[in-house]
């Protein structure tokens, strides 16, 4: 084999290999940046489902120390059930949550209350504070149990 060709064939294995040091140095950059981002997404979803228990047990202690409407007690802790552990608003006692939800959620609220017609918000301000009344030995049960309850690790 003539000397050129294989010094041809030497420089063109040590551009190969140069290529693919490059390669995997790029890919290892990569594959570290995705380990980061992902360690970072974790570590804020952990830190909002902290937030999310810590927001259930401030609001079924007010629902204790009656510092809250209980309807409003019911819409919000169902939406922070809905995503800490949707299973619990199937089980006893914390049934009541979905079922106080379910009586109050055509009613309007914030800004579409403040337009609605004042006899219909009387209405259903009537209506939701029938509600209240029907349940309320089962929501003050529920928000202790619930401020009690023992939630899972898990991540959202």
């Amino acid at each position: 084999m003539p000397q050129w060709l294989q010094w041809s064939l030497i420089i063109a294995g040590v551009i190969a290999i140069v290529l693919l040091l490059v390669f995997i140095r790029r890919q290892m950059g990569l594959l570290s940046e995705s380990r980061k981002r992902q360690a970072k997404t974790e570590a804020f979803q952990a830190d909002r489902r902290k937030d999310m228990i810590r927001s259930v047990q401030v609001i079924a202690m007010a629902v204790e120390e009656d510092q809250i409407e209980y309807s409003e007690a019911c819409l919000r802790l169902k939406g922070l059930l809905d995503h800490l552990a949707p299973d619990l608003l199937a089980q006893s006692p914390f049934r009541v949550f979905q079922e106080v939800h379910d009586r109050l959620q055509h009613m309007p609220t914030h800004r579409a209350r403040q337009v609605t017609e004042t006899k219909f918000v009387e209405k259903m301000d009537r209506e939701r504070f029938e509600v209240e009344q029907t349940h309320a030995d089962e929501i003050r049960r529920a928000a202790t149990a619930l401020r009690h309850h023992p939630f899972s690790p898990d991540t959202l």
